[in-house]
């Protein structure tokens, strides 16, 4: 008996079929998404190589991971930020009768959280919070091998947490300060405050970087000038890290997870900058009786751990049916 995952995000298509026990992926295909053909086009990609797979093999279920929010229950996509035509789409529908399979969705970020906490960072432990840091934050809670919060319209949304009492805005949140969008935002404005005849040697030195082109600066640009002493992208930095961390203590306060995993681009910039703060800032923001109950580390599963998230939702819905 077979399981297919599936990823869509918003650059790239994910399909996998792996034997439903052992989870051993028997075939893995990819395939880029032209965000400017749609969903249709994502669709007609879907049914090209789930068809393929299902000439060949028997298969029980389908496990999507989707990049962006949805309703879990109902089988239906919200809609994405990404690619236009997915607003109120019924997938688990649409898999019954494209491929004559049942079908579970949840959204990418707790797709992947079920992956590391079973085949990855968390596995072994009987609770784990995810969070993915990349150009957006999400959350993911997994305990005793189940997702949490299926059933409800989010869940686990650390990103949208507002960080203190002054936020009232719905955008002023933990994502607009310390995701990788928010942090180079942060720098473009810094830098778009000053006047030209004004700006001084880190300004020009960020300038440099990105060839005079403000948008085009990256996470990773910020984080080597950094490195190299620019003092800008040293604050903003420390400021996004200081808000990540008093978020990640919030969701220990409230969750007491055993281990948090650190997954998505921001994650991987040199631990001096990153990693070791957060601890600190953790530390500071934490209920002191869940000082050193949990632990902090990477996330181990890399570009597949959404698509690993899929099947392992595809087998959960075969064993409970």
């Amino acid at each position: 008996m077979n399981v297919i995952g599936v990823e869509i995000g918003g650059t790239k298509l994910q399909v996998a079929l792996a034997d439903a026990d052992s989870l051993e992926t028997i075939v893995s295909l990819r395939e880029e998404i032209v965000p400017a053909n749609g969903a249709a086009g994502i669709q007609q990609q879907l049914q090209r190589m789930i068809r393929s797979l299902q000439s060949e093999h028997t298969v029980a279920a389908i496990g999507i991971g989707f990049g962006g929010p949805l309703d879990a229950t109902a089988g239906v996509i919200t809609t994405s930020h990404q690619v236009e035509g997915w607003d109120r789409f019924p997938m688990v529908a649409w898999c019954q009768e494209q491929f004559g399979l049942p079908a579970v969705i949840r959204n990418d970020c707790d797709t992947a959280a079920l992956a590391e906490a079973t085949l990855g960072a968390g596995q072994g432990k009987e609770s784990s919070f995810y969070v993915t840091i990349g150009s957006g934050i999400g959350g993911g809670y997994v305990y005793q091998g189940q997702l949490m919060g299926g059933s409800r319209p989010a869940f686990a949304e650390i990103g949208h947490l507002r960080p203190g009492v002054l936020h009232s805005e719905p955008g002023n949140t933990v994502e607009a300060e310390s995701s990788g969008f928010g942090i180079s935002n942060e720098v473009r404005q810094w830098i778009k405050n000053i006047a030209p005849e004004e700006r001084d040697d880190d300004c020009r030195d960020l300038l440099a970087r990105c060839q005079g082109d403000l948008e085009k600066l990256t996470t990773r640009d910020i984080a080597e000038a950094a490195l190299a002493g620019n003092v800008i992208c040293e604050v903003v930095l420390r400021d996004a890290v200081e808000t990540l961390g008093w978020a990640i203590a919030q969701v220990i306060t409230l969750l007491a997870p055993e281990v948090v995993i650190l997954g998505g681009g921001v994650s991987l910039i040199p631990q001096k900058l990153f990693r070791t703060p957060l601890e600190d800032q953790i530390a500071t923001y934490v209920f002191p009786p869940l000082a050193g109950s949990y632990q902090l580390v990477p996330a181990q599963l890399g570009e597949a751990v959404v698509v690993q998230g899929a099947l392992l939702l595809a087998k959960q819905f075969v064993s409970q049916h």
